[in-house]
């Protein structure tokens, strides 16, 4: 088995697997289908786990102690204002206490790696009036600074789509990895211009979640409607031709827009959503796949992309 490369995560000083196991969408995978793609995740050695409040990390931990494995992975959870559970009804510092010590006991561990301040995506939201400022004195990030001085925590980043909220956050000075999606992948690069120059002089690491666009370039035909939801200043709907471009040559489109979040400009890692065993299996086949140089350059060609990382 070909080991997945290590990909240093910023000044966070941790180094992941460049393929990572996503927790968002475990609930319609069921109990055991659950247990088995940790289990393959592990196996295959994905080695960062991310959770989700909310979404079963009992079964996480269960699947982590039995395997004895805590001490070589990383840990990652989440405090969202957007999750419908009692844990998370908004930022404050109780609420935000909650969670974390929610997923500590539930994942049967005394600390976490990092803590993802998720959920505020969009500035408006707070000049509406109607949420609650994670960043403001007194509410989340200052409880994870405690918690942190605890030892309770030892990483915080913060997960959002949106560059302004990434950047009022990374100018707090307290945040050392940032979760951006659908911003950086084979269908648009607005991350490339709008958050990673921010990163780099920063040294904040970044977590490349949802590299197949949400399901747009998961080898099934896309829907343009669909596409028109996901990606901001469409023009035309570029997955259903690249989708077509592919299947035209016998390529894994998949194995492409992995490969491409994996070469993109800055310290960090990719997070796929998975949600079933054989989507971790079709994942770390994309992130140890080998596409050759004359596929890159035909495709760029063809779509305007900038693979120069790639060849």
């Amino acid at each position: 088995m070909t080991n997945l490369p290590k990909r240093r995560l910023g000044r966070s000083a941790m180094t992941p697997a460049a393929i990572g196991l996503g927790g968002a969408w475990w609930q319609q995978a069921g109990r055991q289908g659950t247990i088995a793609g940790i289990r393959t995740a592990l196996d295959l050695g994905m080695d960062f786990l991310d959770t989700y409040p909310g979404q079963n990390e009992e079964i996480w931990g269960e699947v982590i102690a039995a395997a004895g494995c805590r001490q070589r992975i990383y840990l990652q959870a989440k405090v969202s204002s957007h999750v419908r559970n009692e844990r998370t009804s908004d930022h404050s510092a109780k609420k935000t206490r909650a969670s974390v010590e929610a997923s500590l006991r539930d994942l049967r561990t005394d600390y976490l790696d990092c803590v993802l301040i998720h959920g505020y995506d969009q500035p408006e939201q707070l000049e509406a009036g109607d949420f609650l400022d994670p960043l403001a004195p007194g509410n989340a990030l200052d409880e994870l600074l405690k918690m942190k001085a605890e030892g309770l925590v030892r990483h915080i980043g913060l997960g959002a789509r949106s560059a302004q909220v990434h950047q009022r956050a990374i100018a707090t000075g307290h945040i050392e990895l940032i979760l951006t999606y659908l911003e950086y992948n084979l269908l648009t690069q607005a991350a490339a211009t709008e958050l990673f120059p921010l990163c780099r002089a920063q040294d904040v690491g970044v977590i490349l979640a949802s590299p197949l666009a949400m399901g747009l370039l998961t080898g099934a035909q896309p829907d343009a409607e669909d596409e028109q939801r996901k990606v901001r200043d469409l023009v035309e709907p570029r997955a259903q031709r690249m989708w077509q471009w592919c299947q035209s040559r016998g390529v894994d489109i998949r194995h492409l827009a992995v490969q491409f979040c994996l070469a993109a400009p800055v310290a960090g890692f990719v997070l796929p959503g998975q949600a079933s065993a054989d989507e971790v299996r079709t994942s770390y086949e994309a992130g140890v796949a080998v596409v050759g140089e004359d596929v890159w350059r035909a495709f760029g060609a063809e779509f305007g992309i900038d693979v120069t990382e790639l060849i």
